[in-house]
């Protein structure tokens, strides 16, 4: 019933920008935090970023603080990131996370209770 979809990602040069979106579809995020996690290829998935559940409140991996920024329009039940200056490291799978269960942030996988399928995001040199 619960969907998120992701979309935007894509092949870019390092330095360069792309912004991810997450479509959420059978139940409103509405007052739940959202996040991001990321995959690279033989590694274990990691924390992205995380924004609360009114947009109050945002948080990022230090990998990415100061490059990425995360977003919401609880009106369109999407989440967005936008990521900026990106690096050859920050290739990688891109999951959209809801919580249902929880406003603050949280980097904990594990209090996220819905994923969407992931969308490739490839940093060239």
């Amino acid at each position: 019933q619960v969907q998120l979809v992701e979309s935007g990602g894509g092949l870019v040069r390092a330095g360069g920008s792309l912004r991810l979106s997450c479509a959420v579809s059978g139940r409103s995020i509405t007052g739940y935090a959202m996040g991001w996690f990321r995959q690279a290829p033989g590694k274990e998935r990691e924390f992205v970023a995380a924004i609360s559940g009114h947009g109050v409140r945002r948080d990022f991996a230090p990998s990415v603080e100061g490059r990425f920024t995360i977003s919401r329009d609880n009106a369109k039940n999407t989440v967005g990131l936008q990521m900026n200056s990106l690096k050859v490291e920050d290739t990688a799978v891109y999951y959209c996370a809801a919580s249902w269960t929880r406003i603050g942030t949280t980097r904990s996988a594990g209090d996220f209770g819905a994923w969407g399928q992931g969308t490739q995001v490839t940093v060239s040199s």
